[in-house]
């Protein structure tokens, strides 16, 4: 390849991820500038990508919601051009991203309390349908989510969990387990079963191999399972909409979703309460950034 030829290559490179990058960014750009402009300013043409007179209004009144008497005819008058317009709704939001927190919390420990051991199980001890079951779990999340609504329904009503954060902890683990136990299942065989051995031949039990011996070995595997597990609890919409009609049991995306659905729609106070909605997930993401590329190829090449 001549000099020509790599530096073209490399132009392209360059270009192609500045396109990509900003695919990716731009929406993610707009919410975060939007979150901080006026109504008026967002539903303005040409939009503003940097406001002109930002304000810090929007996030003000998510906190003040709970203080704020949304009426009838207050919801009538009111005019989103003005900024001061707060969905009746606004006042669970609050609530609803502690309860989302609680369940995705719940979630990922009780995932990594089964599927931890169940990985290392279906990895290092043989037994009969043992690659029968791991297969099994996997095809499990073929079925989409809106074909497990009704089986989900009647078991938990048969539980007595309506409209309880019991309800999304539950199904999120049914959601959540399977494919942990496959991601996990991958890192364990790709580690040495001598390891293994020399911990059982220094009289290590089952549990204590696992503990001492493999567990610290797939901590950028486990990290992989917990952000999984965690956004896919945080951002779950369909389950907590079917479980939960109560702004006591009621998560963030339901909240969020309400605020569209009133008299009229404040974009400012719905992009103000997305960067909130954000903010967990990416501290997350950046507390385990150096595990997050090792994790997800974890067991992706053995040898």
């Amino acid at each position: 390849m001549t000099a020509l030829e790599r530096a073209g290559h490399r132009v392209f490179l360059a270009a192609a991820s500045v396109v990509f990058l900003a695919y990716v960014l731009a929406p993610v750009a707009w919410l975060a500038s939007s979150s901080v402009q006026q109504e008026a300013e967002i539903t303005s043409r040409p939009p503003h990508w940097i406001p002109q007179r930002p304000t810090p209004e929007n996030f003000a009144a998510i906190f003040e919601a709970k203080e704020k008497q949304v009426t009838y005819e207050n919801r009538r008058q009111g005019d989103p051009a003005t900024g001061g317009y707060i969905p009746s709704t606004a006042r669970n939001l609050m609530p609803a991203m502690w309860n989302s927190l609680i369940v995705a919390v719940a979630v990922v420990v009780l995932n990594l309390l089964v599927s931890v051991p169940a990985a290392y199980a279906m990895a290092k001890i043989r037994f009969i349908g043992r690659s029968a079951s791991i297969y099994f779990m996997l095809i499990t999340r073929v079925i989409p989510d809106i074909a497990l609504v009704v089986p989900f329904f009647l078991f938990i009503r048969k539980l007595g969990l309506l409209d309880h954060l019991g309800s999304l902890v539950i199904t999120y683990l049914a959601i959540t387990v399977p494919f942990s136990v496959f991601i996990l299942v991958s890192y364990f065989e790709s580690l040495p079963d001598e390891l293994d051995k020399a911990a059982r031949i220094d009289g290590c039990s089952r549990l204590q191999t696992l503990l001492l011996v493999y567990v610290p070995l797939a901590v950028p595997s486990l990290v992989a399972v917990i952000l999984f597990t965690f956004l896919t609890s945080w951002n779950e919409f369909l389950l907590a909409l079917m479980f939960t009609q109560t702004p006591a049991s009621q998560t963030m995306p339901i909240v969020v979703a309400s605020f569209a659905s009133d008299f009229t729609i404040s974009f400012s106070f719905i992009n103000a309460a997305g960067v909130l909605a954000v903010v967990p997930p990416v501290v997350l993401a950046i507390a385990f950034e150096r595990y997050i590329v090792s994790g997800l190829t974890a067991g992706a090449v053995k040898g």
